[in-house]
């Protein structure tokens, strides 16, 4: 694969890292800065979408399971309708019930409550949950919660044994609520090796050096569209993009693109604030050439 094309257009983006494989080959690589652990921001959720799948393999866990029911001791006084009928799945999905985005980034260091699932399911839920697409932090968070509960342990304890072990990732560093909870809707940080290995595990669903890990099954549902988002669809944690892709998606360009018609996985890390632009440049540039 050349990069000079995508080289050029992404000039002044911002972009640390690139790397491509396809039919299980290495094809591109090419790194402007060393490639040391970033905080991979959201695409942290398709890593926390990871974890729920295992423990619904486990039987931990189920996306039929109400919220009331699973969190039942951090209810409010008064449980409305649309949180009565909220569910696991609607965690995956950001189509929760809620009107606005929180235990968003600039929202954390401010909150003066230390207990977040309460604080997340006292917020309002104006909208019957399945109905109304709304990006939110609050349900990959309270996902990570309920794994984190089920299982016992954080999240990265969980994921080791199970998944970051067998990929050849050493236990990385993950943000923490004021309790000490994982916060599985980001703060995960990966190097660009790390997080390609992460969508090549999902571009194989689930299999891994000849050994089933994680459902095909679950891979498939968490990696097609389950709603709609006005765009291309979202699935369980993942972004559905142009081409039939899904992707890992980080703030400032954190991408692990599935390009499964391809058999292919195009991987990005960046400092970049125009996304769009950097977008362009990957389905221009490089997706043409697999």
């Amino acid at each position: 694969m050349n990069l000079e094309s995508f080289e050029k257009k992404v000039e002044g983006l911002g972009v640390l890292g690139v790397k491509v494989t396809q039919h299980g080959e290495e094809i591109a690589c090419r790194k402007w800065d060393e490639e040391c652990r970033r905080n991979i921001y959201s695409a942290s959720k398709s890593v926390t979408s990871c974890a729920v799948g295992f423990a619904v393999q486990e039987g931990l866990v189920s996306l039929s399971e109400r919220l009331v029911d699973a969190f039942s001791q951090d209810l409010p006084k008064t449980v409305g309708e649309h949180l009565e009928a909220a569910t696991v799945r609607d965690l995956l999905t950001m189509c929760l019930g809620q009107e606005k985005g929180s235990l968003m980034g600039a929202q954390r260091p401010l909150y003066r409550e230390t207990d977040w699932v309460k604080l997340a399911l006292s917020l309002p839920f104006p909208h019957a949950p399945g109905t109304k697409f709304v990006y939110n932090n609050v349900g990959p968070y309270l996902a990570g919660i309920l794994v984190q509960r089920r299982s016992g342990c954080d999240l990265v304890s969980y994921l080791t044994p199970r998944l970051f072990q067998h990929l050849g990732i050493t236990r990385p560093t993950w943000e923490v609520d004021p309790l000490g909870h994982t916060f599985g809707a980001g703060g995960l940080f990966f190097t660009l090796s790390e997080l390609h290995t992460f969508g090549r595990f999902y571009l194989e669903k689930g299999r891994w050096n000849g050994r089933q890990l994680l459902s095909p099954q679950w891979v498939e549902e968490s990696t097609k569209k389950q709603v709609d988002n006005g765009a291309h669809g979202y699935g369980y944690l993942f972004w559905g993009g142009e081409q039939g892709t899904f992707r890992a998606d980080g703030k400032y360009g954190q991408l692990s693109i599935l390009c499964r018609d391809k058999d292919a996985v195009i991987t990005v890390v960046a400092e970049c604030r125009d996304t769009a632009s950097l977008n362009r440049a990957i389905f221009d540039e490089l997706y043409p050439q697999l």
